[in-house]
């Protein structure tokens, strides 16, 4: 049985959790931090809510499931790797567009393929694990 505490407590502080994985996302495009670590911090937050709520509730909340998550995840990452084959690059190769001034690259579309793919992974173990498949 959970305490009513963390009951009450998980989901604002998953929110709290999920707008930090974004901004972790974001600024580890060009910074420390990136796609695995933001991946790890949204899963967290779902964790949080799966053991404080059940593993039902936070199926609920996700409303997609995290082998969806993942195989997409994987999809953006083989598409920003493929982008520089189509521009007759290496595979990988960054590649680079402004758009309403700000530069958009390919290294950005592959850290969020990794953020969805870290996401989907750990969330499936867990509520396996959780579920005791």
């Amino acid at each position: 049985m959970n305490s009513i505490i963390m009951t009450t407590v998980a989901r604002p502080v998953a929110l709290l959790m999920i707008a930090f994985s974004i901004f972790l996302l974001i600024r580890g495009h060009n910074a420390p931090g990136g796609g695995f670590i933001g991946g790890l911090t949204i899963a967290a937050a779902f964790v949080l809510i799966a053991l404080s709520n059940g593993v039902e509730a936070a199926e609920r909340a996700l409303r997609v499931q995290p082998t969806t998550i993942a195989a997409t995840g994987l999809a953006v990452a083989l598409a920003a790797g493929l982008a520089g084959l189509f521009a007759d690059q290496p595979f990988l190769t960054g590649l680079w567009t402004h758009v309403a001034g700000l530069p958009l690259g390919t290294p950005l579309l592959f850290d969020l393929g990794v953020y969805l793919t870290v996401w989907g992974s750990v969330l499936s173990v867990v509520f396996a694990l959780e579920q005791g498949r």
